[in-house]
């Protein structure tokens, strides 16, 4: 296959999303974690929860350092490969665009606040109150570059008129109909995500050093808000669903595999699909779509025989949509289980395969996110700007964008590895015990 500039332009684009997302999950997810330790730090006067705090800090600004040069790699290249697209959309979208950089900014003014003033008051409740504007900076910008992408699925506050945005008005752009579904999903998976891969790692940490009372405490709060934030995920597919039924009826219908408009219609889980688009291996669930589109099981869900064939989004998006759901319904799982372990007393939260299944849940859950991003964008397909501009149109004719394409998976490679690096480092050359000892000498035991 020939790669055109529209191929290496979609290549590169997906490459920088797909390494941004992991970064800019974490940055908006951990902010809340580490709020919620300090808190309860605070109210316990437990050091153990206020270690958690600190240590989670450190290791979250290596993780924004690295977002901000990928971020930054993103706007670079939304000018520069998808240029008819920004000529545009790029006067609607300028808004959130700036009140994006804007909430960074504001995030990281009070981050380096936070940081810096450890010990500083005499009442630690004031330091505490510096993790909320942390907290709604790192959302807010989440928020405001996903008003972004709602707007690309579902435009409106303009009029296009000889290839140009006229009467733009940019809060009806920003307050779309795909806006409130978009933002709530992006928010409680990252929230969800961020806390499991912390779980994850303290019951690593738990395997392999057998743990202290610290690690077990971290583990049981990042389990907590694990269930806590999978059940809110799981109202964010389930309202995520209903939109697309009623804005985005082809991305939903090629997701489930459904070709037919029809009532009571079935779920479609798994299964594989042949070349005439006969399903065989699949598990059936009788009028799930139906009740999951529209809360009813005679709700009419409409078919993607009802869009034309050049509009239709690739059909192994399916396979996304499985695997993301099916490591939300995990997540719920491995959470609940280790929670009803703790308060059952007759059971051992710490034994080995739960404790692996909690490792597991931290990859699983990051790699969930990048299932959700590339069928929220390929599902969109043909359409970088749905009913207004298709990606062939949109996507920039000049040569060199392969060249760019090698020097930038260069770059995130590099990156990629020197954030390992330095998190392993940062935290393997002073434990967790050793600092306790350091900090609460008084109070460990």
């Amino acid at each position: 296959m020939e790669l055109d500039s529209v191929i290496l332009s979609r290549m590169l684009t997906s490459t920088t999303l797909a390494f941004h997302i992991i970064f800019a999950t974490i940055g908006v997810g951990v902010p809340i974690m580490i709020s919620i330790a300090e808190f309860m730090g605070i109210k316990r006067n437990d050091p153990h929860y206020t270690l958690l705090a600190r240590r989670w800090a450190r290791g979250f600004t290596i993780t924004v350092a690295v977002g901000v040069v990928t971020g930054t790699a993103i706007g670079l290249q939304l000018s520069m490969l998808w240029p008819a697209f920004m000529q545009v959309a790029g006067q609607v979208i300028a808004l959130p665009l700036f009140m994006e950089t804007f909430a960074f900014f504001f995030e990281a003014i009070f981050l380096g606040i936070y940081l810096y003033t450890w010990d500083r008051f005499k009442n630690k409740w004031i330091h505490w109150l510096l993790t909320i504007p942390v907290m709604i900076g790192s959302s807010a910008s989440a928020l405001f570059i996903t008003t972004v992408n709602a707007f690309m699925n579902t435009p409106q506050g303009f009029e296009l008129s000889n290839g140009k945005a006229i009467n733009i008005d940019p809060i009806a752009a920003m307050l779309n109909p795909a806006t409130p579904t978009k933002v709530f999903h992006v928010l409680t998976t990252a929230y969800l995500t961020s806390a499991l891969i912390l779980a994850g790692i303290t019951a690593f940490t738990i395997l392999k050093k057998k743990g202290s009372e610290y690690h077990k405490k971290a583990l049981r709060l990042t389990m907590v808000s694990a269930l806590i934030f999978a059940f809110a995920t799981a109202l964010a597919g389930d309202l995520s669903a209903k939109f697309l039924a009623e804005y985005q009826p082809e991305k939903l219908a090629a997701a489930e595999w459904h070709f037919e408009t029809e009532k009571n219609a079935d779920l479609i889980v798994f299964g594989t699909l042949d070349e005439n688009n006969e399903v065989h291996n699949e598990i059936r669930l009788p009028g799930f779509l139906s009740f999951l589109a529209g809360s009813s099981f005679e709700h009419e869900v409409i078919g993607l025989n009802e869009t034309p064939e050049d509009e239709r989004p690739p059909l192994w998006i399916h396979y996304l949509f499985d695997g993301m759901v099916s490591i939300g319904f995990f997540s719920i799982f491995i959470s609940g289980l280790f929670i009803l372990f703790w308060k059952w007393k007759k059971r051992n939260e710490w034994n080995k395969p739960l404790l692996w299944g909690i490792v597991a849940s931290g990859p699983l859950a990051m790699l969930a996110i990048e299932f959700g991003w590339i069928y929220a964008e390929v599902g969109r397909q043909p359409w970088i700007l749905r009913g207004y501009m298709k990606v062939a149109d949109a996507a920039t004719k000049a040569d060199g964008v392969g060249l760019t394409f090698a020097l930038f998976v260069g770059l995130y490679i590099l990156l990629g590895i020197l954030c390992v690096v330095v998190l392993i480092k940062m935290f393997k050359n002073k434990p967790a015990e050793a600092e306790l000892e350091q900090r609460f000498p008084k109070r460990t035991k």
